[in-house]
């Protein structure tokens, strides 16, 4: 599965392939889901200077992705550049979420409302370009700036706040679909909103909220706007 990129049209079923066999050892997608649950506690607020994104990047390296975890979550909406699929609200303080990526597509230059964003490839490749932040006293147009452009296989987990700048997330397949687990804490974008921004020019718009799609409860309309949303 490691070199397999999963097609636009692509069915799942619990036994998928020998290799992903359950054994009661494993590390699968609800230890994941329950181990941040621990970290992050049952009750009370969590702003960002409290999280400790080393340990969540560690935990979500732990994880080896199975198709037959994360199926219960995965729609595609191929008229989309992208589908978010909630997987878990952890009390306001996360969201961990399944992100389905249609072929060649991506996400606009986006920040993260002063929250940590976690990524995981569960399938195929992801590429991520992470830009400066413009200067927020300059009132003159200026293209951002490119801090660094890496491409992401299955398994592998990349890292960003806004303490590190803004990125954007596209599928470089130009036939076969990708998909990527997504922590997000605190869950600002989904709370409160977040900024896309124009290369060209650096400016910032405001998008009002981020939203998902919940398959796991039957909820296939997008629970907010109708719009491909980038976090």
């Amino acid at each position: 599965m490691s070199s397999t990129l999963l097609s636009t049209t692509t069915t799942f079923d619990k036994g998928l392939a020998p290799s992903y066999q359950h054994f009661k050892e494993k590390y699968n997608l609800e230890c994941l889901v329950d181990d941040i649950k621990q970290h992050l506690g049952e009750s009370g607020g969590i702003s960002s200077e409290e999280v400790d994104e080393e340990y969540l990047i560690s935990l979500a390296r732990k994880y080896i992705s199975d198709p037959s975890d994360w199926i219960e979550y995965f729609y595609n909406d191929t008229s989309k550049n992208y589908t978010r699929n909630a997987i878990e609200n952890i009390n306001h303080k996360a969201n961990i979420l399944l992100l389905v990526w249609n072929p060649g597509k991506g996400s606009p230059i986006h920040d993260h409302a002063n929250a940590h964003c976690i990524m995981k490839v569960l399938a195929g490749q992801l590429h991520e370009t992470v830009y400066y932040a413009p200067e927020t006293d300059s009132k003159e147009a200026k293209p951002l700036a490119i801090k660094s452009a890496n491409t992401f296989g299955m398994n592998e987990v990349t890292y960003i706040s806004d303490d590190i700048g803004l990125h954007r997330v596209h599928n470089p397949h130009p036939t076969q679909i990708a998909v990527s687990l997504h922590l997000y804490t605190p869950p600002n974008a989904a709370d409160y909103g977040y900024n896309i921004f124009n290369e060209a020019t650096g400016s910032a718009s405001y998008v009002s909220q981020a939203h998902s799609v919940s398959k796991k409860f039957g909820l296939f309309d997008l629970l907010g706007e109708d719009v491909d949303h980038p976090l």
